[in-house]
């Protein structure tokens, strides 16, 4: 499924943002260039070639739905390639991220994409997640770590106010969520309805 400008309109409304032209452009740039060199780099299967859009930058941007109103930065955990990482970047330009892989192959991918896109407010850092400092408003996590560990370093990285957003899956029923590690609550929701083909299950970890 491939963008159209009625799409763009459907996801502004969803997401209570505006989706400029030149956004839009960034956005169309992104998908082009992760089907024609993320594949390559291992960020993304050979088959999720003509699922782009839906189920890797729409996928992306449900996150926006959890980030706090007074949010200013995000940590992405994993990211990869830049997924959530790099959509965020562009529909959400206020915000300031950094996005965290062990994988060098893949953070020089995330990199050549920001610089191709001229991204200034997304950073990529090459380091193991146990290495990590810093105090977060949001931290995201796209299958790249188990749920109860993803909360685990949620409170490693997050501020007493944050949240970590944790991609559950894509399906018509609601997945089973184990319990909360001490000292986090999980809330899970459906997103997407009217937008999404399948609901988006996203997990809100806060501190308890």
């Amino acid at each position: 499924m491939k963008p159209s400008p009625g799409m763009f309109d459907d996801v502004a409304r969803w997401l209570g943002v505006t989706i400029t032209p030149h956004q839009r452009a960034l956005l169309i740039e992104f998908e082009g260039w992760l089907g024609a060199e993320a594949i390559r780099s291992g960020g993304i299967g050979p088959r999720e070639i003509d699922r782009l859009w839906d189920r890797h930058i729409l996928d992306s941007f449900a996150y926006i739905r959890g980030i706090p109103a007074d949010a200013t930065t995000i940590v992405d955990v994993g990211g990869g390639v830049g997924l959530p990482a790099i959509p965020l970047a562009i529909a959400r330009p206020d915000l300031t991220c950094l996005l965290v892989d062990r994988s060098e192959r893949r953070v020089w991918s995330a990199r050549r994409a920001i610089r191709i896109l001229e991204l200034d407010n997304i950073e990529v850092a090459w380091q193991d997640i146990d290495t990590m400092q810093g105090v977060f408003d949001v931290a995201t996590f796209r299958a790249s770590l188990p749920m109860t560990r993803a909360a685990v370093v949620t409170k490693q990285l997050i501020d007493r106010s944050g949240v970590g957003l944790f991609g559950v899956s894509r399906r018509e029923q609601q997945p089973d969520v184990p319990s909360a590690p001490d000292g986090i609550s999980f809330a899970l929701s459906s997103e997407g309805a009217g937008v999404l083909d399948t609901p988006f299950w996203l997990l809100r970890m806060t501190l308890s």
